[in-house]
C-alpha cells in the first residue's frame, strides 16, 4: 500500500510530502493490523480543497487514541507521531465510525494546493 500511496502522490505532483506520508501510512496501517484483528484494511487518499486526507479503515469499531507509551515500550507512539506530523503540516488527526477509521489531513504546499 505504501507503493500505491507514493505513486498517487507522484501522479498528483505532491512528491514533497512523500516521506511524511509514507511514515503516516505505515503507522496507520500498522495500528489497524495490530489492533483490529482483521486483514481487510483499506487505505484512502484524497487531495481536495487544499488538503491531503489519508484514511485507513478496518471496519472494526474500537477506541483509537494516541496515548502515552512508557520509556521502555517498543510500541505505542505511532498515533502520537501521526498527530504531530498532521499538526506540523497544518492539518488534523482523528477517527470516525466509532474508531473503524483513523485519518489525518495535511495542508498541501501552496504551489500545489487545488
Amino acid at each position: 500500500m505504501r507503493r500505491i500511496a507514493a505513486a498517487r502522490l507522484r501522479y498528483w505532483g505532491l512528491q514533497a510530502l512523500t516521506d511524511d506520508v509514507m511514515l503516516i501510512v505505515s503507522e496507520l496501517l500498522t495500528n489497524a493490523l495490530l489492533h483490529s484483528g482483521t486483514s481487510d484494511i483499506r487505505l484512502n487518499l484524497t487531495a481536495k480543497e487544499g488538503f491531503l486526507r489519508i484514511a485507513v479503515s478496518d471496519g472494526v469499531p474500537s477506541r483509537i487514541a494516541p496515548g502515552p507509551a512508557g520509556q521502555e515500550a517498543e510500541s505505542g507512539r505511532g498515533l502520537i507521531l501521526v498527530a504531530a506530523l498532521a499538526q506540523h503540516h497544518g492539518g488534523t488527526f482523528g477517527t470516525s465510525n466509532q474508531g473503524a477509521t483513523a485519518w489525518c489531513t495535511l495542508a498541501l504546499p501552496q504551489q500545489e494546493a487545488s
